[in-house]
């Protein structure tokens, strides 16, 4: 099953979802036992097909770190933390976490766009 721990210790997923913002940028290492590498892609293909087909998704990507790291990173963008929220918080994409191979730990964090001159768009 999948541990999920704080991206940021002031600050726990649940608690952002407690905001409301939009849109939002869902940013999530994960780190992952060697031997177990292919079953969490299909743990995470699976979670992330069942997103995709809920409202307010806009588009995903995994990443994997370069060897020797077993990190992978997930980066998806939500229209809102609403909809995050309703995604996250369901039942069925909650029983999908128990696919997540023991010793699998997600550190998931929402963030916003920042516009930087020349540089950014927000």
């Amino acid at each position: 099953m999948l541990e999920i721990k704080a991206f940021d210790p002031k600050c726990s997923i649940e608690s952002q979802l407690g905001t409301e913002q939009s849109p939002v940028i869902l940013m999530n290492p994960f780190h992952v036992d060697r031997d177990k590498i292919d079953d969490v892609v299909k743990a995470w293909e699976a979670d992330a097909t069942w997103l995709k087909k809920q409202p307010g998704f806009i588009s995903t990507q995994l990443h994997r770190a370069i060897e020797p790291s077993t990190m992978f990173f997930n980066y998806a963008v939500w229209e809102s933390t609403a909809h995050f929220r309703a995604a996250f918080t369901h039942p069925d994409f909650q029983s999908t976490l128990a696919a997540y191979p023991d010793g699998t730990v997600a550190a998931p964090h929402l963030f916003e766009r920042v516009a930087v001159s020349n540089l950014c768009t927000a």
